[in-house]
C-alpha cells in the first residue's frame, strides 16, 4: 500500500511538473512561463478579483491601482488580506521592481499606458512577464473583434494556465455561463432597450464603445448600448450625440459605492439637452461600481442586476 501511495503521489508530482512550460496569448504576442509565478503583482480591483477568484493570493506580492479610486468592501479587503498596495494608482517602474515580481497583470489604461515607462517591454528587461487584459488590447491593436463575454472567460482561462489552475478556471467559467443562461432565458426576446451607460465628464462624457465588455453585458440583459458604434473600448463621445440617440435606460458608474451616481444623474437632469431624454425624464437608470464592469468576476451578477432593471415584469 505505502509503495501504491508513492507511486501515485510520484505520478501527480510529474504531472504536476509536466503541465510546463505553457505559453498565452497577450494581445497577440506570446508569453511562455516555464513555472507558475511566484511574485505577482496585479493592477486594478477587477484583475485583483480575478486573480483572487483562483485563490492566487499565496503567489500575489502587490497589487496596484486601487485605493486611489475606489472604495473597497470588507469581502475585498478580507480577500486581499496582508498583500500590500505598492501604488494607490498607476505604479511607477520603481514601484515594481521594488517588489521583486516575476510577473505583471494589467492593460493598456489599466495600469500601463502606450509609450509609458511600465509597458511589457520594459518589465521585460527586468525579468517581469506580461498578461496584457484583452479588453484593453484595442488600445494598440486596432484589428478586434466586437466585445463579447469572452473577454472576461480567456482572461480567467489564462490565468489559470498561467499558475497551474486550468481546473479551477474553467470550471468558473462554466459556472458563468451556466448563470448568463439562465439570464438570458428569463429575458428572453426582450432586446434593443437603448442604453447609455454614463462613468464620468461635464463637458465630454466618458463611456463604453464597442470593445468594453459592458456593451456585451448590456446586450446581454436585453439592451443595446447606444454607443456600440465608437471605436473604442472607453472613451469620450459628446452630448449632442448621446441626446439625439435618446437612451432610454442609463447605467451610472457609481465610484462611491453607495452614492457615487447621485451626481451623475443630477448633472444629467440639469443638462439642457440630456434633460430631456427618455431616460432622465422616467428615471430608468440602475448604478453599479467600477469592477462590475470592467473584465471581472463580478460581471455576471452585473448582468443580472441590468436585466431586472431594464425588464423588471421578466423576473
Amino acid at each position: 500500500m505505502k509503495r501504491l501511495i508513492l507511486a501515485s503521489l510520484f505520478t501527480l508530482s510529474a504531472s504536476a511538473a509536466f503541465a510546463f512550460p505553457v505559453t498565452v496569448d497577450s494581445c497577440g504576442t506570446p508569453v511562455t512561463f516555464d513555472a507558475a509565478p511566484k511574485r505577482a503583482v496585479v493592477h486594478d480591483i477587477n484583475m485583483a478579483k480575478m486573480a483572487f477568484a483562483l485563490d492566487l493570493q499565496p503567489s500575489i506580492v502587490g497589487v496596484t491601482g486601487i485605493t486611489g479610486w475606489y472604495k473597497t468592501d470588507d469581502t475585498f479587503k478580507q480577500e486581499q488580506g496582508a498583500i500590500p498596495e505598492l501604488a494607490p494608482k498607476y505604479p511607477t517602474m520603481e514601484n515594481l521592481v521594488a517588489a521583486d515580481p516575476d510577473f505583471f497583470f494589467a492593460g493598456w489604461y489599466y495600469g500601463m499606458k502606450p509609450g509609458g515607462d511600465v509597458t511589457p517591454d520594459t518589465l521585460a528587461e527586468h525579468g517581469i512577464k506580461t498578461l496584457v487584459l484583452t479588453e484593453s488590447c484595442i488600445h494598440l491593436d486596432k484589428d478586434r473583434p466586437a466585445a463579447s463575454m469572452d473577454l472576461l472567460y480567456a482572461d480567467i482561462e489564462k490565468l489559470g494556465t498561467i499558475f497551474g489552475k486550468e481546473t479551477e478556471a474553467n470550471a468558473l467559467v462554466a459556472d458563468w455561463k451556466v448563470q448568463l443562461a439562465t439570464i438570458e432565458k428569463t429575458v428572453g426576446d426582450r432586446s434593443g432597450t437603448r442604453v447609455f451607460l454614463y462613468d464620468s465628464g461635464d463637458d465630454k462624457p466618458f463611456t463604453a464603445g464597442k470593445y468594453a465588455i459592458t456593451t456585451a453585458m448590456i446586450a446581454a440583459a436585453g439592451g443595446r448600448n447606444i454607443m456600440d458604434d465608437m471605436e473604442t473600448s472607453w472613451g469620450n463621445t459628446d452630448w449632442e450625440t448621446v441626446a439625439a440617440r435618446d437612451p432610454q435606460f442609463l447605467v451610472l458608474l457609481d465610484y462611491q459605492d453607495g452614492g457615487g451616481h447621485e451626481k451623475l444623474l443630477g448633472f444629467l437632469k440639469a443638462h439642457p439637452a440630456m434633460k430631456e431624454t427618455e431616460a432622465v425624464r422616467n428615471d430608468r437608470f440602475v448604478p453599479l461600481r467600477y469592477e462590475e464592469l470592467t473584465p471581472g468576476p463580478d460581471n455576471i451578477a452585473a448582468i443580472d442586476k441590468i436585466a431586472r432593471a431594464l425588464h423588471p415584469e421578466a423576473f
